[in-house]
């Protein structure tokens, strides 16, 4: 499976880069996961999305939500094919009030995500873990038919027990790293230590940090993983256009 990621800012879109957002290709289903703000744009770069087969939201948040109206607008107004006749977009329904709004005529259906066992959605096999965060949020763990490698997308998260052996052996752990090591409490997102931690204990092959500060040194933020982290596991910084190959 092909991870590129449309946007990797946490909070708010800031140096023309959007917020969270990531495209998933598999045996030719296009699912896109998030779809932060700046996101329409970016995607449209990679992929028209009158091509995507489905969406997956993993909370409600702006940072990850902002752009599914203009998305909806783009398939209900925009010329050109498209690959299913209305798009489903997959979500938690415990936010009535959010989820009801992914309904939109003749262009998107909400679907009601099941967190109780593994969903199947086009090639993919998701597994969820709530984490810890203000709103209801999943983290999600994804594998496809005839691949042993799998992806874990921790979505937002502070650390706590039961994360670790949710990532355990994920060959990539895309995670929300939006703190160095000092951020003192409360917090609702993972620091660098805690990143490194999880994926030292995990054993995971590689890390891409993603739900970035717009603002500050983004490299102080990477060598305060590096640091922590096991030597043999590779690091990246998630940016618009990364590409992995699972």
């Amino acid at each position: 499976m092909k991870l590129t990621v449309i946007g990797a800012c946490g909070g708010y879109p800031a140096k023309g880069q959007a917020t969270s957002a990531f495209l998933l290709q598999s045996q030719g289903f296009n699912l896109l996961i998030d779809c932060g703000s700046g996101a329409l744009l970016a995607l449209q770069k990679v992929l028209s999305p009158l091509q995507l087969d489905a969406v997956l939201l993993t909370h409600f948040h702006a940072d990850h939500v902002a752009d599914v109206g203009v998305l909806q607008h783009f398939w209900q107004l925009a010329p050109g094919p498209k690959k299913v006749p209305i798009l489903p977009i997959y979500a938690s329904n415990q936010q009535p009030e959010n989820f009801d709004k992914l309904d939109w005529p003749a262009s998107t259906v909400k679907r009601a995500l099941d967190v109780t066992k593994p969903m199947q959605i086009g090639p993919f096999t998701l597994t969820f873990f709530k984490t810890k965060h203000p709103v209801e949020t999943y983290a999600v763990r994804i594998k496809e038919a005839g691949n042993c490698h799998e992806l874990v997308y921790t979505a937002d998260t502070t650390l706590f027990d039961g994360l670790n052996d949710f990532i355990a052996g994920a060959d990539v752990l895309l995670a929300d790293t939006n703190f160095l090591a000092n951020q003192p409490n409360p917090r609702w997102h993972l620091t660098t230590t805690e990143t490194a931690m999880l994926a030292n204990t995990g054993h995971v092959k590689n890390v891409i940090l993603t739900h970035l500060p717009p603002f500050g040194d983004i490299d102080a933020l990477k060598r305060e993983v590096v640091a922590a982290l096991t030597p043999d596991i590779r690091l990246t910084i998630a940016q618009e256009g990364l590409i992995c190959e699972i």
